[in-house]
C-alpha cells in the first residue's frame, strides 16, 4: 500500500516538474520582439537589446509569475477603408490610403496601445486625420496629378481654357510625402511605431460630385458635336453655293452658244431667204411654194376648215399642182 502510494507521489511530482520546466521554456524568433512582464511590470536583465527586449534563441523565465509578449519585427501593412475628404476649392473626393509600418519600441508600444488590433485603429486616427488636413490645404489638380503633362495638340487644332490642363506646384506623391512628415513623429513618439512609407492609393469623387461630372461632361461634348455639326452645314451650304454659282455659269454659258449658234443659223437663213427673193422664175416660184406649205403646216390642225378664194395665192398653187384634165 505504501509502496502504491510512494509511485503515485513521486508522478504526480515528476508531471509538477515537467509542467514547471515547459513553462520556463520559451524560444525568442528572428522575426519577433519579445520582452517579459511580472505583475504588469517590464523586467530588464542582462541579455537585452534595449530596455525589455530579448535576443533571439532559448530563453528561460520564473514560470507562472513572469508572461512573454511577442511583437512582429518585420514591416507591417496598414490599409484603411475608403474616405471622404474636402480640397480647398470645396471639391469632395474620396480617397483610399495605406502604409507600411513597423513596431520600432516595443514596451512603448505595449504600453500605449497593447497589441496590432489596437495599433491600427490609432495609425487610422492618425494617418486619416494628417491626410485630411494636408488636402483641406491644397486644390483639386495637386491632389490627382504627379507630373507636369504636356498636350500634344493635333496640327491646326487649339485647346480651349476649360480643355488646358491647370500648372500645380506639388503633386499627389508631394502630398503623399507631407502626410508622412506630419505623422512619423507623432506615431514615433506616442506609440514607438515608425512609419516607413504612406500613400494614395486610389482617388475618386463622391457619387454626387461624379454625378454633376458626368453631366457636365456630356454637356461639353454636346456643344462639340453641335460646333462640328455647325461647321459641317456651313460647309454644306458653301458648297451648295458653288455647285449653284458653276451650274449658273454653265448654263449661262451655254444659253449663250445656243443664241449664237441660233443668230447664226437665223443669219444664214436670211441670206438664203434673200438670195431665193432675189432670184426669178421656177426657183422663185418653188421656194414661194414651200413657204406657203410651211405655213398651212404650222397654222392648220386637223379640226380646222380653210376656204380659198379664187384668186387666193394658196387657191392658185393648189389650181397649179392639180393634175390636168384629158
Amino acid at each position: 500500500m505504501f509502496r502504491q502510494f510512494t509511485s503515485i507521489f513521486v508522478g504526480i511530482l515528476l508531471f509538477i516538474v515537467v509542467i514547471v520546466i515547459s513553462s520556463s521554456i520559451y524560444i525568442v524568433d528572428e522575426t519577433k520582439q519579445v520582452f517579459e512582464t511580472r505583475f504588469g511590470k517590464i523586467i530588464t536583465d542582462s541579455y537585452v537589446n534595449g530596455p525589455g527586449k530579448k535576443e533571439a534563441g532559448l530563453k528561460f523565465r520564473v514560470p507562472f509569475i513572469t508572461k512573454v509578449h511577442e511583437f512582429e519585427k518585420r514591416y507591417l501593412e496598414w490599409d484603411d477603408e475608403p474616405e471622404k475628404v474636402t480640397t480647398r476649392n470645396k471639391v469632395f473626393i474620396e480617397i483610399d490610403t495605406y502604409a507600411r509600418w513597423r513596431i520600432e519600441d516595443a514596451t512603448k508600444f505595449y504600453k500605449a496601445v497593447t497589441d496590432e488590433r489596437s495599433a491600427k485603429s490609432r495609425l487610422s486616427d492618425r494617418l486619416n486625420g494628417a491626410a485630411r488636413t494636408v488636402l483641406a490645404a491644397h486644390d483639386l489638380v495637386e491632389v490627382i496629378r504627379s507630373k507636369q503633362r504636356k498636350v500634344v495638340i493635333p496640327e491646326g487644332q487649339s485647346l480651349d481654357e476649360q480643355t488646358q490642363l491647370m500648372p500645380f506646384s506639388k503633386g499627389r506623391s508631394a502630398l503623399a510625402l507631407q502626410v508622412m512628415e506630419n505623422a512619423a513623429p507623432k506615431l514615433m513618439e506616442e506609440f514607438g511605431i515608425r512609419l516607413l512609407d504612406f500613400r494614395f492609393k486610389r482617388i475618386n469623387y463622391t457619387d454626387k460630385v461624379r454625378l454633376e461630372i458626368f453631366k457636365r461632361m456630356i454637356t461639353e461634348r454636346g456643344q462639340i458635336a453641335s460646333k462640328f455639326r455647325s461647321e459641317g452645314d456651313g460647309e454644306a451650304a458653301e458648297i451648295m453655293g458653288r455647285q449653284q454659282r458653276e451650274l449658273k455659269t454653265i448654263t449661262s454659258e451655254a444659253y449663250l452658244q445656243q443664241q449664237e449658234i441660233r443668230g447664226k443659223a437665223d443669219a444664214e437663213a436670211v441670206a438664203i431667204y434673200a438670195e431665193a427673193f432675189n432670184q426669178s422664175g421656177e426657183a422663185r416660184e418653188f421656194y414661194e411654194f414651200l413657204k406657203t406649205m410651211e405655213t398651212l403646216e404650222t397654222t392648220l390642225s386637223n379640226e380646222d376648215t380653210l376656204i380659198f378664194s379664187t384668186d387666193s395665192d394658196f387657191f392658185r398653187y393648189l389650181k397649179r399642182s392639180a393634175p390636168a384634165e384629158e
